[in-house]
């Protein structure tokens, strides 16, 4: 796969990006800190943040690496996330704000956290525009579309002669699979790099809840995700991982990180963890690379 470039001057986008939406929750100022720390030195070129992350937290935890840091320019991408509405006036104040907390004059990349109505309006679209050209924004993405809802902004968007969406990021793991054949082809086609993330499944796809929620853990702590993983679908496809792990000695966070990281059309997977060890054993599972084991997992 070419190297992706979201934007002039922007760095190509690394393989494995961090993603923060536990900072502020499971990890204080200080473990993020160096979260963010060790993924600069292992190259990661990309952190993704959102308004909504813990009530700003996050945000204001990246902004205040950031401003202690300082990383070169041109070094790294930062991500933040707006949510509805998507009025031209809602737009604006929300970006405002996300700027003011990550301390900085220009958002690197601004995604639309969910799909929502306004987003397919010429109002919303051309509010989008214009934080491009007023320098407010350099590159526009979306987050939890579907292929059809992505075609539609992205038509209306060329045929109003408007800033395209640049980046598309819907979870994608063994057990939810958020990036279809339609959605591949339609961003190969109009040029939007997908980034992924949740590749354990928050946790999921660990095994260390087969026995029950663990405390403390982002199910525990975060309890909505429970309705997105605890049915039929997801823990058919954690038996056939834990079958998988057990035959060939490979963990089962292993195997679906793997998996992750070499689904086909994917730029960028988002990774989380709260060591920075954790952050090494994506490069582990960005190694191995076996197609007959990975179409043995995804089988249904």
């Amino acid at each position: 796969m070419n190297p992706i470039i979201l934007f002039p001057g922007a760095p190509a986008l690394s393989r494995i990006s961090l993603g923060g939406s536990t900072f502020g929750r499971e990890l204080d100022k200080n473990q993020a800190f160096a979260l963010m720390d060790h993924a600069l030195t292992r190259q990661f070129t990309h952190f993704d943040t959102a308004a909504t992350y813990n009530a700003g937290a996050s945000e204001r935890i990246v902004g205040a690496w950031l401003a202690s840091r300082r990383p070169p320019a041109g070094a790294l991408t930062v991500a933040t996330k707006i949510y509805p509405p998507f009025t031209p006036e809602a737009i604006d104040a929300a970006v405002a704000a996300s700027a003011q907390r990550l301390g900085v004059d220009v958002i690197d990349l601004l995604y639309l956290h969910k799909w929502d109505a306004d987003a397919e309006t010429p109002a919303a679209l051309t509010a989008l525009d214009g934080l491009v050209r007023a320098g407010r924004v350099r590159a526009l993405g979306v987050s939890n579309f579907i292929a059809d809802q992505l075609r539609r902004v992205l038509e209306l968007q060329t045929r109003l002669g408007l800033a395209l969406f640049r980046a598309l990021q819907n979870a994608n793991n063994l057990a939810l699979r958020d990036v279809d054949a339609p959605l591949r082809e339609l961003c190969d086609a109009h040029g939007v790099a997908i980034i992924t993330y949740s590749p354990r499944g928050a946790g999921f796809l660990t095994g260390k809840h087969r026995g029950g929620v663990e405390p403390g853990s982002r199910f525990d702590v975060a309890p909505g995700h429970q309705d997105v993983y605890f049915h039929a679908g997801p823990e058919r496809r954690l038996a056939r991982l834990a079958a998988v792990s057990a035959r060939t000695g490979h963990s089962m966070a292993h195997l679906a990180l793997a998996w992750a990281l070499h689904f086909p059309g994917v730029s960028s997977v988002l990774i989380g963890g709260r060591v920075p060890t954790q952050l090494d054993q994506a490069f582990d599972a960005l190694a191995f690379e076996d197609p007959a084991l990975f179409a043995e997992l995804e089988a249904d």
